[in-house]
């Protein structure tokens, strides 16, 4: 990995020099690096959690041990997501399957 020494952003190869990938620098590339690049045309996003409002939780993994707030069912889809630091456990979101009221858990 190369990085920026303007701003410290990692660098992309592009037509085998190196272009900061936030100020838009070039630097010619590390030798003793060159061997080492990996560059991909486009990420994989399908572990991708969604937790954002337009989110699709139909199809994730089903929750019984909890109520909705809203109208009482016990059944939720939900999904986990790391929103602190690494030394704190997870927070699972959660749509009802009944009414769609969505919440927050913190453990």
């Amino acid at each position: 990995m190369q990085f920026c020494d303007e701003c410290g952003s990692m660098m992309h190869n592009q037509d085998g020099q190196m272009v900061c990938s936030s100020c838009g620098a070039t630097q010619e590339q590390d030798s003793d690096l060159a061997s080492e690049f990996v560059s991909t045309e486009a990420q994989d996003d399908s572990d991708v959690i969604e937790t954002e409002e337009g989110a699709n939780f139909e199809g994730k993994p089903t929750a019984t041990d909890v109520t909705c707030e809203d109208c009482g069912h016990g059944e939720a889809w939900y999904t986990i997501k790391q929103t602190g630091s690494a030394d704190e456990p997870p927070t699972r979101f959660f749509k009802c399957k009944a009414c769609g009221h969505r919440w927050r858990e913190y453990n």
